[in-house]
């Protein structure tokens, strides 16, 4: 971090082609501020070649066709004897073995068959496989002791993938399922994103590193850890600032320094009206604030913005307000700069067992427990929803969204709910 001395030119200079102006005033609704944020977060350019084992996590930078039929030839899909099908045979010689990895070499006669294993290439002029629980051997010879059709049991050439057809789309994260895909398909490296770069701080004279002695009047620091904890799922490059002090200056320099290698700054506090919320401010200083508030219970004061080329985010100092903005509006926009198409997330309906009091006015969300019961979904929240209680994120395992213009909402309410295993 920069001296105090390197600081002070900083606060004497102008705004460094900023927007003037004050952004919006009037609170944005959810989906407009979303939407906005996506219109301007870039696409990412830049592209790496990875190979299968560096490549789960990054995004796809490119469509992968098959480099083969999968599989590559007629297989048989079951332990058996395969042979070529006519109608009312009954018995066959067996001529060899077609195992895995070892054909049968030649070619196999009519009236006659090959032992064969799952996975195995069928001998030509071979069709079908009558499964091994299904014959009877005798000698050197099978009896088929249940009926069978062409075709029984066999995965033809290309029955999973054709040669050419893609595999894997640009913009898809790379999972294990599809680096596995990747590789059935002989494919050993491909383009992938270049991760981006994202600038991470808090604010506040009040905060504390975990694993220190609490000082009276002091808390400990949780929004960025678990921030950078929720980052952690997607291919970005942390750089951690830390806890930055109630001091205009600092926050001027750490958000100007970052600017100029980061494409993202994810702040937490600083960004209400309060006399030590000095964080919005800094950003229309410096750059453009383009809205800062939004019609949404919990986290009303967050703040987006762009100093030079850096996008800029400040999530509000509240640790569920700050989880919650997060998970609605950054992670979207840092799935963007990742190369990832942004989808919204699962959302499905259920039956409300406790009553939820709410004013018309703001979209919320809040904590619930979502479980079946008797064949149908039912939830219940986490009791008091302060935008202070983390504890509350603990026990729940969805969020439930209470539409802007609705009212009091009775037990047995249909609701739709976000659950986490869509949103973390």
């Amino acid at each position: 971090m920069p001296s105090t001395q390197d600081m002070a030119p900083i606060l004497s200079r102008k705004p460094c082609g900023g927007d003037a102006s004050p952004p919006q005033t009037a609170p944005l609704a959810l989906d407009a501020a979303l939407a906005q944020v996506l219109e301007l977060t870039p696409a990412p350019s830049a592209r790496q070649r990875a190979t299968l084992a560096e490549a789960r996590g990054r995004v796809a930078a490119q469509d992968v066709p098959s480099k083969t039929d999968l599989p590559p030839f007629p297989a048989s899909a079951m332990d058996g004897y395969a042979f070529r099908w006519r109608p009312g045979i009954q018995s066959l010689k067996v001529a060899g073995a077609s195992l895995a990895g070892h054909p049968f070499a030649g070619r196999v006669q009519d009236g006659a068959c090959a032992r064969i294993t799952t996975g195995a290439a069928l001998p030509a002029p071979c069709d079908t496989v009558a499964i091994q629980e299904e014959c009877r051997r005798e000698g050197d010879a099978i009896r088929l002791c249940a009926a069978t059709k062409a075709g029984d049991h066999v995965r033809q050439a290309g029955h999973d993938l054709r040669r050419g057809e893609r595999v894997v789309a640009q913009g898809q994260p790379l999972n294990p399922l599809r680096i596995g895909a990747l590789a059935a398909c002989g494919q050993e490296a491909l383009q992938v994103f270049a991760r981006p770069r994202i600038a991470l701080f808090s604010t506040g004279d009040e905060l504390q590193p975990p694993g220190t002695e609490l000082a009276y009047g002091k808390i400990y620091d949780s929004n960025r850890c678990a921030i950078a904890a929720l980052l952690a799922g997607l291919p970005v490059q942390v750089e951690d600032l830390g806890a930055l002090a109630d001091d205009a200056a600092a926050i001027e320099n750490a958000l100007l320094n970052a600017s100029e290698h980061c494409q993202l700054i994810l702040a937490s506090g600083g960004v209400s009206v309060g006399d030590a919320d000095l964080v919005r401010d800094a950003v229309q200083f410096l750059g453009t604030l383009h809205f800062w508030r939004l019609k949404l219970k919990p986290g009303k004061p967050l703040a987006f913005g762009r100093i030079g080329e850096a996008l800029f985010l400040g999530l509000p100092g509240n640790p569920v307000s700050a989880i919650l903005t997060f998970l609605l509006i950054a992670k979207p926009a840092v799935q963007k700069l990742c190369g990832m198409k942004p989808a919204a997330p699962l959302a499905l309906n259920a039956e409300l067992t406790v009553p939820i009091r709410h004013r018309p006015g703001r979209e919320e969300f809040q904590r619930g427990v979502l479980a079946p019961r008797e064949g149908r979904n039912q939830v219940a929240t986490t009791g008091d929803q302060s935008s202070n209680r983390m504890g509350s994120f603990a026990a729940a395992n969805c969020l439930i969204r209470i539409p802007a213009d609705a009212g009091d909402l009775p037990p047995g309410t249909r609701v739709e709910v976000l659950p986490f295993e869509g949103l973390l």
